[in-house]
């Protein structure tokens, strides 16, 4: 039996056998969600941990004094107490279950990134976070995965939100982007320095999705995206480029985006996404090398945290 198929029938029985699991609740609306480990995709291992719960896209978008939409600060500015009070990683937050959770997700994803894992992978400084089906928590994991990796000491990281259809990392950072990504693939006087913003995490830096666009998946399967992806990976040889990609059963830009991707994260959320959606989302992504799926929101009965990594190697 192939590492896929083990891990869509662990999915299986997750999301449909009902098992009925429970979490510890420290975050935006008192709940919690919980993402997986990422590791070397040729590893098939699962542990139990205790972790953070990830607030849904949904939840993240209701309603709230203040709002994260209303927070918008100039020139890049974050801020970082509002991030921190909606449960996300910040530089300067105290230790938390979630922070280590993800030190723990990057630290695989770095190493296949800069050639210290077991084997080379090419483009494994280009990582995308993507799910089958909006509202998994893909984009909260983005944006947390990217504020861990700017901790590092030697690395920066360039967050580039991909969901041209439905763009949200700038609202969860609580800046306004007027251009980005699709400008850039539109209009060739542009350059790369007219639409990143620079923000106050020092190794932070953020190209917004920009204007929707028709045609978004040719632009993003164009020569001119190929020459943005080739400028960017190489620019800066120690900067990590996340994508916070469309669903992949949602848009056909997730599957265009994935053929030039190095290392996938494919967030899975338990006890909602059915098998058939899990099998049909990796079919778009078998070219990629390393693929490491999160099973998200999971919950043991008697009270155990759980998170499980399942990974393919391509």
């Amino acid at each position: 039996m192939s590492l896929i198929e083990k891990a869509i029938g662990k999915i299986a029985q997750d999301t449909i056998g009902g098992k009925k699991r429970s979490t510890d609740a420290s975050s935006l609306d008192g709940r919690v969600d919980q993402p997986s480990v990422i590791q070397r995709a040729q590893s098939s291992a699962t542990s139990p941990a205790n972790v953070a719960r990830v607030p849904s896209e949904q939840e993240l978008s209701a309603p709230r004094e203040p709002s994260l939409e209303t927070q918008i600060a100039p020139q890049g500015m974050i801020n970082l107490a509002r991030l921190k009070q909606a449960g996300l990683i910040t530089p300067d937050g105290e230790r938390s279950q979630l922070a280590e959770e993800f030190r723990v997700i990057k630290r695989p994803l770095l190493m296949n990134a800069f050639g210290r894992g077991a084997a080379r992978v090419a483009n494994g400084n280009l990582i995308m976070v993507t799910s089958s089906l909006p509202g998994e928590g893909k984009s909260f994991c983005a944006v947390n995965l990217a504020m861990s990796i700017a901790m590092e000491r030697d690395h920066t990281v360039l967050l580039i939100d991909a969901d041209v259809a439905k763009p949200s990392v700038p609202r969860y950072l609580g800046l306004k982007s007027d251009r980005g990504l699709m400008d850039l693939l539109i209009d060739d006087s542009l350059q790369m320095s007219d639409v990143l913003i620079k923000t106050n995490v020092e190794k932070l830096t953020l190209l917004p999705a920009g204007r929707g666009h028709r045609y978004a998946t040719e632009l993003l399967a164009s020569n001119a995206m190929d020459r943005l992806l080739d400028d960017v990976a190489r620019r800066y040889p120690d900067r990590i480029i996340i994508f916070d990609s469309p669903p992949l059963l949602a848009t056909s830009e997730a599957r265009v985006l994935a053929t030039h991707m190095g290392q996938i994260v494919m967030v899975v959320e338990a006890e909602k996404t059915t098998h058939e959606a899990v099998k049909e989302a990796l079919k778009h992504i078998e070219g990629c090398e390393v693929v490491g799926m999160v099973l998200n929101k999971g919950k043991m009965a008697g009270g155990t945290d759980y998170y499980g990594y399942y990974g393919k190697n391509g």
